[in-house]
């Protein structure tokens, strides 16, 4: 693993708070599907086709990873720090801000 995928890693594990179980549970909830952003035509958020990416990567050995698979990490990563970047004032517990980052595997309340 290059050093570049390696940093990216770190980020990422760092950007990606919940565990795999936390997040498949999280995807499957009523909450997850209703946030973000949709193509015209799609059913699902950018966010939670993301969500189910994570997982994927998440049960991949380090080692197995693709080029695809960083680049998506780093999407991720980035899409979280923006979105923190960007909290709202007062209480978030039950926000769609957050319900959209735990979408990307992040939350914010952890």
């Amino acid at each position: 693993m290059s050093d570049d995928a390696q940093d990216t890693r770190q980020a990422f594990d760092q950007a990606v708070n919940m565990t795999g179980t936390e997040l498949s549970h999280w995807l499957d909830s009523d909450e997850a599907q209703e946030v973000g952003q949709k193509a015209d035509g799609d059913d699902e958020s950018t966010g939670h086709a993301s969500g189910r990416r994570i997982l994927e990567i998440l049960a991949t050995k380090k080692d197995d990873l693709t080029e695809d698979d960083e680049a998506h990490m780093r999407k991720v990563i980035g899409y979280v720090k923006r979105h923190l970047a960007q909290r709202p004032d007062g209480d978030v517990h039950d926000s769609r801000w957050r319900y959209s980052l735990m979408n990307w595997g992040h939350d914010p309340e952890k």
